[in-house]
């Protein structure tokens, strides 16, 4: 049967079954298996056990659930709720005020939860409300929360990143340091434009009467530094070398454990919370790596990454055309799928093709999560969009059409980091060297 052919129904029967609400791991391994039955290969159960053992055994995915359970810890404990104590009293005359509290507060959690889901979720419920009640905008507090929410895809240590490290062989110590730059100009450019907002927008903004004495300011920063230690002790420790990412984790448990502990916020209800929400999140994610690799090899075996990447060579489409087609085929695929599933599902496919057009495996890795990141707040099934309609009750669209000017953001620093590619490069190139 031609390998086109077989693609074609493939495609048709991975929409089908992921509109019937099958999980997204035994889409993979259905069509994984259905490859292989369809190539007439015999050996599909062998493949399939050696594969997904593989895949699921690497040593480097032991960061991943480790992180994820620091993360928890955070969300289950008083830390969190110190970030907004410790911001506030800074940002007080800062135009737009505690808006940026959003932003920032979303910044420092991406930084030891690696979730964009559980940055969203634990900075909202902590920030929603309380806007609310100062009297700021609605539409503007949800668009800043649904936009930065994202930054936790990206600011390492990040889920998505780990993932897409394994997948495509690629460093994720240098990952993380790739990482780190473009964050941080998200944050700058998610803070500019809602300063730029509320100078036209004033109304939209209550005057804070308060006065914060520096006093008051250098008193705030207490509240900060218990989780600012976390952060420069785990991304420290990855980025001078002294520990690998998994062992970074691995003491970014135990911290969180400490400082939880010492603030009195940890209690058995709370850790064992902590311990199955990790669990289960980490399930997930092993069981969509384990499909996914059972179809990379089905798709190896169809020759359909080796056509494509000669396909591609024969366009002879420029490295930016490559990379607009596939930030349309991106987001698209977002508006279905969560940020992970997207990477694990094109990767096999799409990275032959970022090879065959000389492109830097390590800067891809940074441009697919920012693209994944748009996909995020995208209408109907942008994964951050659900945890925010959770928090406001607000619908769906309401939510997409506050994040729009965020979407664009992301979408602006997407070209930034395509003209200037050092953006990305520099940081993990000054590391090695």
């Amino acid at each position: 049967m031609d390998p086109l052919l077989i693609a074609g129904i493939l495609t048709v029967v991975l929409f089908v079954l992921l509109a019937a609400g099958l999980w997204v791991s035994l889409t993979l391994m259905l069509l994984g298996l259905l490859t292989m039955v369809m190539l007439d290969n015999n050996a599909s159960g062998l493949i399939f056990a050696t594969t997904t053992w593989g895949a699921s055994s690497s040593w480097a995915l032991t960061a991943l659930p480790l992180f994820i359970w620091m993360g928890e810890i955070l969300f289950r404990t008083r830390l969190s709720e110190d970030l907004f104590e410790g911001l506030t009293p800074w940002l007080s005359k800062f135009p737009g005020q505690l808006f940026h509290v959003n932003i920032l507060s979303c910044g420092i959690f991406a930084a030891v939860s690696g979730s964009s889901a559980a940055t969203a979720a634990t900075i909202g419920r902590m920030t929603l409300p309380e806007l609310k009640q100062r009297g700021y905008d609605t539409r503007m507090a949800i668009g800043t929360l649904a936009g930065s929410g994202t930054l936790g895809l990206l600011i390492p240590p990040s889920i998505i990143l780990i993932v897409y490290g394994v997948a495509a062989e690629v460093s994720v110590a240098r990952l993380f340091m790739a990482g780190a730059v473009p964050g941080l100009l998200l944050v700058v450019l998610f803070m500019g434009y809602t300063a730029l907002w509320a100078k036209l927008s004033p109304k939209s903004v209550p005057q804070d009467t308060r006065h914060f004495t520096w006093a008051d300011k250098f008193k705030a920063i207490r509240n900060l530094i218990p989780v600012l230690s976390l952060i420069i002790f785990v991304l420290g420790s990855i980025y001078t070398g002294l520990t690998t990412p998994s062992e970074a984790a691995a003491f970014g448990v135990a911290g969180a454990l400490i400082l939880s502990l010492i603030s009195g916020t940890l209690s058995t209800k709370s850790f064992n919370e902590s311990l199955m929400g990790a669990v289960k999140t980490s399930c997930m994610i092993a069981l969509i790596l384990a499909g996914a690799a059972f179809l990379t090899i089905s798709m190896g075996f169809l020759g359909l990454p080796r056509m494509l990447a000669e396909m591609i060579a024969t366009l002879q489409l420029s490295p930016y055309m490559l990379l607009v087609y596939l930030t349309f085929l991106f987001v698209i695929l977002g508006c279905f799928l969560d940020g992970i599933s997207v990477v694990v599902l094109t990767t096999s496919v799409v990275l032959p093709m970022v090879q065959q057009a000389g492109i830097d495996l390590l800067w891809f890795g940074i441009y697919i999560v920012l693209v994944v990141e748009m996909a995020q707040i995208t209408p109907p099934v942008g994964f951050n969009l659900f945890v925010i309609q959770a928090l406001s009750g607000k619908n769906i669209l309401y939510i997409a059409r506050a994040a729009l000017p965020f979407f664009m953001l992301i979408m602006l620093a997407v070209v930034l980091i395509t003209v200037f590619p050092s953006i990305v490069t520099a940081l993990p190139n000054l590391m090695v060297n």
